[in-house]
């Protein structure tokens, strides 16, 4: 408890945390803001404190030892432990100059803690320490928020530093001797908790409108697969339609037929083209107009039956041109339609693992 001759010698303002008992690993902030901490000197019992006070409850009340040691883990968090607590005290700074002025006066009140504990058991006269620690305020500074490293430590935000008027002082001495630290751990518990509860809010609402999302791609893709099934009925339709095999013979006898029918009236002409040019000597010229009009007729008949080898060997390559197109489009619709099939059924998968896991 705090007399009248307690009186603070530094000031400063941090974010104060303590360690998870639980875990010892992981911080337990004090408060959303900023606190007053302060090295305060008990002439009385010649002893060292740091103290801070958060709203109506005392944050920290440590006991500075001789064989306590201030470890700066990041350029604005530092921490110490306190055995006569049982806890890990954690500060963090709004820059690095106020963590460094804060552990140069742990040093100090350290050492004075260190001499006054030397000359209490040497029995001599005890003069006051703390005339030679010069009163530090820190002026406010914007909060600044920094992270610490990954270790059992971790920095938080820090603020400015005040020093406390007389009122806040009077406050401190009162606080001091009614602080509950069990009340300090209660809202820092409901705080984890309050976040606890507003990250799974947010990732139940994520899941809800993914599984919306989902819900419309299972339809698109419903609608998709039965388009697809109406078209591949379609076209097979049209493929039942087309020529078969044995049709597509017939021109190709056809063609033979025509190939060979042009190679007999070639050889007829031949043959009575060799005629004519036998029966010149002869003196029947009736017979050669006779033999020379069917010479005539002969190639003009083999000019039609080309032509018409033409056409049929021309009409040949579109039906297969054609039945070749209805293949190749009956394939990639065949195609399409296992990708459609293939991603409804992630869907469905997708949608089934979404169902399992929703509370």
């Amino acid at each position: 408890m705090s007399t009248a001759r307690e009186q603070p010698i530094f000031s400063t303002r941090a974010h104060v945390f303590q360690i998870d008992p639980a875990t010892k690993r992981n911080w337990i902030p004090a408060g959303k803001h900023a606190l007053t901490v302060s090295y305060f000197y008990d002439a009385t019992r010649n002893v060292y404190r740091i103290i801070s006070i958060g709203g109506a409850k005392a944050i920290i009340n440590s006991t500075v030892t001789p064989n306590m040691t201030f470890t700066k883990t990041s350029q604005k968090f530092g921490q110490w432990a306190d055995s006569r607590a049982n806890t890990v005290y954690g500060l963090g700074f709004a820059s690095e100059q106020h963590l460094t002025q804060f552990a140069e006066k742990f040093q100090e009140v350290k050492e004075a803690a260190r001499l006054a504990r030397e000359k209490s058991q040497d029995g001599g006269e005890l003069t006051s320490p703390a005339l030679g620690l010069s009163t530090h305020q820190v002026p406010p500074t914007p909060l600044v928020s920094a992270n610490g490293p990954p270790s059992d430590e971790k920095l938080f935000r820090s603020q400015s530093a005040e020093a406390p008027g007389p009122a806040e002082r009077e406050r401190l001495k009162k606080m001091l001797s009614e602080g509950s630290v069990g009340e300090v751990q209660w809202e820092a518990e409901f705080f984890a908790l309050q976040d606890s509860n507003n990250k799974l809010a947010g990732a139940l609402r994520e899941a809800n409108a993914a599984a919306a999302q989902w819900r419309q791609q299972l339809e698109a893709q419903r609608a998709e697969a039965e388009r697809l099934r109406q078209r591949v009925a379609e076209l097979e339709t049209q493929a039942g339609a087309e020529p078969t095999p044995v049709n597509e013979e017939g021109p190709g006898q056809a063609l033979e037929q025509l190939e060979s029918l042009v190679q007999t009236k070639d050889q007829e002409i031949q043959t009575l083209k060799s005629q004519a040019g036998g029966s010149r000597e002869a003196p029947d010229a009736v017979e050669r107009e006779e033999t020379q009009q069917k010479v005539q007729d002969l190639e003009t008949r083999n000019v039609e039956l080309e032509h018409q080898l033409r056409m049929t060997e021309r009409s040949l390559e579109e039906a297969r041109a054609d039945r070749e197109r209805t293949k190749a489009e009956l394939g990639r619709a065949a195609q399409l339609l296992d990708v459609r099939l293939f991603e409804l059924s992630e869907l469905r998968e997708g949608l089934a693992r979404l169902a399992e896991g929703t509370p």
